[in-house]
């Protein structure tokens, strides 16, 4: 997607979008999108230092002084306060909170352990709720938005992931509970990808069957969930409570 031209207004020009895990990969695109669209952004790490920097760098060089990047483990939950304040505090409001980062690995029936429960359920489910709670505030004073990325394999599990399908699925409740919640001052959304961007962890066999049971049959982009999330953040301020599978109708011939 283009980004607008240093100085150019935009759709959400003047606002700023809290991204988590958006040192790479779909976040990265993400926090590009919405960057494009006018907002400064604050981009969050928690490895992947000399990635955000880059893309903090990139981002500057289009738009001089319109990102920076916070660093935290999620899954540390006293640390999540703070780091909202921080991202808050870079440009003085909050107006979108973007619950990307995720960890994905199988966790087959049989070797599930208690370090696997914790870290899925953390990232996926955990942290999301407690980033919503520490942004609430800031949130409100903004009449802002919650969107959280969540899985078509949270409406219907992935076999050998059921510890990763459960916390997904559970965020698919918090995004409809933290709509409740908030209402009516924050709209709270979901866009549930499908075959886009495959982690590292997925085996090719798998790649493979789910893309065959997709019906444009072929895997999605970065840039599908981008625009999806632009369209959330910008065009639809009577949307609330609500999953959008951007998964190219995988879930309708499941």
């Amino acid at each position: 997607m283009a980004h607008s031209p240093a100085g150019s207004a935009g759709p959400l020009s003047g606002k700023t979008a809290f991204v988590t895990g958006s040192a790479r990969r779909i976040g990265a695109e993400l926090a590009r999108t919405l960057h494009g669209a006018g907002a400064s952004v604050v981009l969050h790490y928690r490895t992947l230092a000399r990635e955000a920097d880059e893309l903090a760098r990139a981002l500057n060089a289009l738009r001089s002084g319109s990102a920076a990047v916070v660093h935290g483990d999620l899954n540390e939950t006293a640390r999540i306060a703070p780091l909202v304040a921080a991202a808050a505090a870079a440009f003085g409001r909050l107006d979108i909170l973007v619950n990307n980062a995720s960890s994905f690995y199988p966790t087959p029936l049989g070797q599930v352990t208690e370090r696997a429960w914790d870290d899925l359920v953390g990232s996926n489910l955990k942290a999301p709720l407690f980033l919503a709670q520490a942004a609430a505030r800031e949130l409100i004073a903004t009449r802002g938005l919650v969107l959280n990325l969540v899985d078509i394999h949270g409406m219907r599990p992935l076999p050998r992931y059921p510890v990763y399908s459960v916390a997904k699925a559970g965020l698919i409740m918090l995004t409809k509970a933290l709509a409740r919640e908030l209402a009516p001052h924050v709209r709270v959304n979901a866009i549930a990808p499908g075959p886009v961007m495959w982690p590292d962890a997925a085996e090719e066999e798998l790649q493979a069957e789910i893309v065959a049971r997709t019906l444009l049959k072929r895997p999605g982009s970065p840039q599908d969930v981008a625009r999806a999330a632009l369209f959330f953040a910008a065009d639809a301020p009577y949307v609330t409570g609500q999953t959008l599978a951007v998964d190219g109708g995988r879930s309708v011939c499941w």
